[in-house]
């Protein structure tokens, strides 16, 4: 049974997210996983540290979370019969106090609980026949090992037309695991202080962006000996790619010779189309020749850091 970290009933936002950083929740064990799109391992070990840059939480993304949560929760206990209610409380493991939990809802009367979701309409089919998105199956097996409880449901509002909603069963072996690389994490990283590596998610390409917008001019420094082992893996991949995309051209073109002047080609049930496309582009450079006053009102700068290894 999962104790009570904190009450939440008359808790602010600002609170909220300062009471999270005492330990790990669901959406931080999917990215520890290395399974979470939009937060990577790092980016959990800064917010856990306080070296996140500061969450927007006036967003309109937090605000329609919320609204659209209860929408969720209603229509699931609609189509399903089953009551649910709020827990107004981050829970945490009776034994691991690191593994916390703010769950959506409860199911009255099961030892069961409910996780509410909104999806684009471009996300669909991550949820088609018995799928449920890794990130998502790692969350709710998280608010399992937590509560104890024994199942967890998930519902979905994609594209603000679809409703799908799954039951997800408790799964020991992947409860254990997560047990461990939480542990793992938060010992060996968050009390440390010591970050994990930087991983080739988008989310750490974003997160870095963030942390260091801007170069320095004229500054320098030495990097430590691991460098090189890292630009030469870079170096090896770089010419993998040239060999890759070589042999790519090379099977494009004897598809292509093999088409001849037809513009669609079968193979079994693939479908090759090699059409002529006809585009228009705006030459700014004549533009700004000729329209020099026009050009600068019209265009604006932009700032972004290029890496580069010579």
């Amino acid at each position: 049974m999962a104790k009570v970290l904190a009450l939440t009933n008359d808790m602010s936002r600002e609170e909220w997210l300062k009471a999270r950083k005492a330990g790990i929740g669901g959406s931080d064990a999917a990215a520890i996983a290395g399974l979470n799109k939009w937060k990577s391992p790092v980016a959990v070990f800064l917010d856990k540290t306080g070296q996140a840059p500061e969450e927007d939480i006036n967003s309109e993304s937090a605000y329609f979370g919320t609204i659209l949560e209860d929408v969720v929760a209603q229509e699931f206990s609609k189509r399903t019969g089953l009551k649910v209610r709020r827990r107004n409380a981050i829970l945490k493991h009776p034994e691991h106090s690191f593994m916390l939990a703010n769950v959506d809802r409860l199911i009255v009367g099961k030892q069961e609980g409910l996780e509410c979701k909104t999806a684009s309409e471009y996300l669909k089919d991550e949820w088609k026949d018995d799928e449920v998105p890794a990130q998502y199956l790692i969350q709710c097996q998280h608010y399992m090992a937590v509560t104890g409880y024994q199942a967890w449901w998930i519902a979905v509002l994609i594209g603000g037309n679809k409703f799908v909603y799954k039951r997800i069963e408790r799964d020991e072996e992947l409860i254990q695991y997560l047990i461990e690389i939480e542990k793992n994490f938060w010992e060996n990283h968050v009390l440390a202080n010591v970050p994990p590596m930087f991983d080739g998610s988008d989310a750490s390409s974003e997160l870095l962006k963030v942390l260091y917008p801007d170069s320095v001019p004229e500054t320098e420094i030495e990097l430590p000996p691991d460098a090189n082992s890292l630009i030469e893996a870079l170096d090896q991949v770089n010419e993998e790619l040239k060999q890759l995309e070589t042999q790519k051209k090379e099977y494009e073109n004897q598809i292509k010779a093999m088409m001849g002047e037809n513009e669609k080609a079968f193979a079994g049930e693939r479908i090759i189309t090699w059409k002529n496309v006809h585009s228009k582009k705006f030459d700014s450079n004549r533009f700004a020749k000729d329209h020099p006053e026009l050009y600068n009102q019209y265009t604006k700068t932009s700032s972004y850091r290029r890496f580069m290894v010579k």
